[in-house]
């Protein structure tokens, strides 16, 4: 049995590539707020939050949205 390759088009290859790219940034600027912000203003360890971070788009948002004290 074979099977046929299903090419991607141009324009959903480079959404994805958008997609991924913002992904990818979304994750540096939260590892760089993590890197850069004192202790006493990151709920819970910092260590902590280095995995979490890397949890696709959750882990960025849940960072910014729940790891910062205000």
């Amino acid at each position: 049995m074979t099977h046929e390759k299903k090419q991607l088009s141009p324009g959903t290859q480079a959404a994805f590539g958008v997609v991924g790219l913002v992904q990818v940034a979304f994750a540096f600027l939260a590892f760089w707020d993590l890197a850069h912000r004192p202790a006493t203003q990151v709920r819970g360890p910092k260590p902590a939050w280095i995995p979490a971070i890397l949890v696709n788009w959750i882990g960025p948002a849940s960072y910014f949205l729940f790891g910062i004290r205000r």
